[in-house]
């Protein structure tokens, strides 16, 4: 008889994996699907409405699917060569690294660690309402990094450090569905939800939203909205704030056009506890106008400044700040002057928005119209082309007087009449030919971020490899490096990426380069190369501006002009 198996993975990065599974297995109906934490529950929810005999899936998504469903829930375990392979990938940091888990992971974290001579502490946990309150005593240590599950991970990244996920391996998802064969039936469905909550939301609030213990909504009732507004993001940012204030809390966050404002707070019923947000729609907002984006949810990552000359730059980026400066980045396209900015926010006015304005697009008369009151950062772009200087400069004095930094960015410097009228402090951000010893931190960082995205197998940089990259540096810049170590992450087939295979990698993207034709203007050639790189990403904008180290209303207005 075949058995009907539904894989709900927490994370993107293991459906590879379980591509590579599925065929071992013939007699068995295998589905997969990607959902973490509520998500997760309610694909399981599903897949048990479809005729799934047995769900598969992992850590706190598996426990919270136990919750929710009545057929077996298989929790796939961790192998010791997951721990191995997570744990090799955070020894390298240079930085404090701790362990942070259940018993079922720090036990073996620790004899691997013992094992290995790892410079990483280990912290067991024994609820995930004590993950939040361990990170923050961890940070005010020093730790920057922090190992764990997914509850683990979204928290560490939440509290602005930096997460690395233990992922499963083939070994660990083939055991999970031996398992699945040899089990049948398990849980009995929960309580739902009591008149009480119901006559409450019916007659007090017009749209609120109430989730269990275990983050599964469990009743919605909405006025003003066609659907809950609320993404994971939102609710895993809230929990965490409840976890750690235990009190009514408030946050707003921009969503579509407008303001979404949010009160949450934890109640009892029954023995058990509830978190309950109540959802009020504002009117909305500016920020949807051409040429503005809002960016309410920034991602903390790491800056790499080991190199001399990055060093200098960012303590007096740090030190304008700090004096409530108005702030000149000069760089080339693709030095990483827009990551400074969000680096800077994060760290130091993560209380509110990042807008970022593109004076080539929006009309600096319109400016004085422009919502501050959630504001923190302004990044402005194409200043120079601003037809009204003196808007400009009343907009920049405004933001400053109400304690919102100001930058902006330029490729070529600014004319000393700009920099004068606008009061401006030009920090030139220095190439990546400045920035050797800055190289092996970038790699590192954006090998870890594509092992956590794609699942890429490669963790390190053989030394061979890395020198040739730096031998490069003159003529490339930072997203160059960036999109040069995505390729060869995508295409290594060790842990350890190989001369070999960079050297591949780089002639593929100097192809191109031996087309494009040097006759005619500055403009026209740019021009060109930016139609070569969108017909590499299969006229895909989004990625060919993410290679290009532009936004994408930039690469529409250089395609237009």
């Amino acid at each position: 008889m075949r058995i009907q198996v539904h894989i709900i993975a927490p994370y993107e990065a293991m459906v590879p994996i379980i591509q590579e599974c599925i065929p071992l297995f013939p007699n068995s109906d295998i589905h997969y699907s990607v959902g973490d934490l509520v998500k997760g529950a309610e694909i399981a929810h599903t897949a048990e409405r479809d005729g799934a005999d047995v769900i598969i899936s992992r850590g706190g998504t598996a426990r919270l699917i136990k919750k929710a469903v009545t057929i077996p829930v298989i929790d796939m375990q961790l192998s010791g060569y997951d721990m191995i392979r997570s744990l090799t990938l955070a020894s390298h940091s240079n930085e404090k690294t701790a362990i942070v888990g259940f018993s079922n992971i720090t036990s073996g974290a620790q004899s691997i660690i013992d094992l290995m001579d790892l410079p990483l502490k280990v912290y067991t946990i024994d609820h995930s309402d004590a993950v939040a309150p361990l990170l923050l005593e961890l940070k005010a240590a020093g730790y920057r990094h922090i190992v764990g599950d997914v509850i683990t991970f979204n928290t560490a990244n939440t509290y602005g450090l930096n997460g690395f996920l233990i992922q499963s391996g083939k070994e660990s998802i083939i055991k999970s569905l031996e398992d699945a064969q040899l089990v049948h039936g398990y849980l009995t469905k929960k309580e739902i939800i009591s008149s009480i909550f119901n006559h409450l939301a019916l007659t007090e609030h017009p749209n609120i939203v109430v989730l269990n213990e275990q983050n599964a909504v469990i009743f919605e009732h909405l006025t003003h909205f066609h659907h809950s507004p609320l993404s994971e993001e939102h609710i895993h940012l809230m929990n965490t704030n409840l976890s750690f204030n235990k009190t009514v809390i408030t946050n707003s966050f921009i969503v579509d056009e407008y303001q979404l404002s949010v009160t949450a707070y934890e109640t009892d019923f029954g023995n058990k506890k509830f978190r309950v947000y109540l959802l009020e729609k504002g009117e909305p907002y500016l920020f949807s106008q051409r040429g503005m984006t809002a960016c309410s949810d920034i991602v903390s990552e790491p800056i790499a400044a080991a190199s001399h000359s990055m060093r200098i730059a960012l303590n007096h980026i740090e030190a304008l700040y700090k004096h409530n400066e108005a702030i000149h980045l000069q760089g080339a396209l693709g030095s990483g002057k827009s990551f400074i900015v969000s680096y800077i926010h994060q760290h130091f006015a993560a209380r509110g928005l990042l807008l970022k304005v593109d004076l080539a697009q929006f009309n600096p008369e319109q400016l004085s119209e422009i919502p501050l009151v959630k504001v923190s950062t302004i990044e402005i772009t194409y200043a120079e082309q601003a037809a009204d200087r003196h808007m400009l400069q009343l907009f920049i004095e405004t933001c400053l007087s109400l304690q919102i930094a100001v930058f902006v960015l330029s490729e070529q410097a600014l004319d000393k009449q700009n920099l004068q009228s606008l009061k401006l402090n030009t920090i030139i951000v220095p190439p990546l030919s400045e920035r050797i010893e800055d190289i092996p931190i970038f790699i590192q960082y954006f090998l870890t971020d594509y092992y956590h995205k794609y699942g890429t197998t490669a963790v390190k940089i053989k030394d061979d490899a890395l020198k040739l990259i730096e031998n490069q540096a003159p003529s490339m810049t930072v997203s160059h490096l960036k999109a040069l170590m995505k390729q060869a992450a995508l295409n290594e087939r060790e842990y350890v990426i190989s001369l070999e295979t960079l050297s591949t990698m780089l002639n593929e993207q100097q192809k191109p380069m031996d087309t494009i034709s040097l006759n005619g203007t500055l403009k026209e050639i740019e021009k060109e190369v930016i139609n070569l790189v969108l017909k590499e990403e299969n006229n895909n904008q989004s990625r060919a501006a993410e290679r290009l180290g532009i936004n994408r209303a930039t690469l529409w207005r250089k395609l237009k002009d």
